[in-house]
């Protein structure tokens, strides 16, 4: 549309991809209808296993955006989930913060419940906190708790603040105890709580206050 000079600034034909407004001064119109910026939005998710956290699949598997109703649709993911992981996912409207909250160097913690093949033992939840060996460097959990331990498999929490692709899976991979089912329970200060698989609900005030406190570190 721009390309096309059917956007204006202030009255004058805009051009050039990129140029930069002031939402609170500057009027922005498009075929000669003003428009206003979108409020920023912010909703929780909680992820079903089985689905993708992408935008479109080109081998045909569903994602996030085929659960999610239509009118969600225009709001992009903070961080990921794979395919066979469940629990919370944020999205949002808001691509600066999104972006903040979603990089490592934000060190935002992110909470995982996980069960995992054989009998986890103490010194293992000691070598997750020092740090293991990865192909991308090392990774470490912030925190690493013991739930409960059974005759094929173990269940704990760790707390992460990198996000990388698949990290928890390697790292307990690494460990020898393969992840059997991995669900996110926290993303900074927002909780998945008790939202169904499936469903979603938007953040209210106070939570998007917190988020912009993490953001800003």
């Amino acid at each position: 549309m721009m390309v096309a000079g059917r956007v204006t600034v202030n009255g004058t034909v805009v051009t050039e991809l990129g140029v930069r407004v002031d939402p609170d001064s500057d009027v922005v119109a498009v075929d000669g209808e003003p428009v206003d910026a979108a409020l920023k939005r912010w909703i929780a998710f909680h992820k079903p296993p089985g689905v993708l956290t992408t935008r479109s699949d080109p081998h045909g598997g569903k994602t996030i955006y085929d659960v999610l109703p239509s009118e969600l649709r225009g709001l992009r993911y903070v961080g990921r989930l794979d395919r066979d992981a469940e629990g919370l996912l944020l999205l949002t409207n808001d691509g600066e913060r999104a972006n903040a909250l979603a990089h490592p160097s934000g060190g935002v913690e992110r909470e995982y419940w996980l069960e995992v093949t054989g009998r986890v033992r103490r010194d293992t939840l000691d070598r997750l906190t020092a740090g293991v060996e990865l192909e991308d460097g090392v990774a470490r959990a912030v925190r690493a708790r013991l739930l409960s331990v059974g005759g094929v498999s173990s269940k704990l929490t760790l707390v992460l603040t990198e996000g990388r692709k698949r990290e928890v899976r390697r790292m307990l991979s690494a460990v020898g105890h393969p992840v059997m089912r991995l669900r996110r329970e926290r993303f900074g200060s927002i909780r998945l709580d008790t939202l169904a698989r499936g469903a979603w609900r938007e953040l209210g005030a106070r939570e998007v206050r917190g988020l912009a406190v993490l953001s800003g570190r």
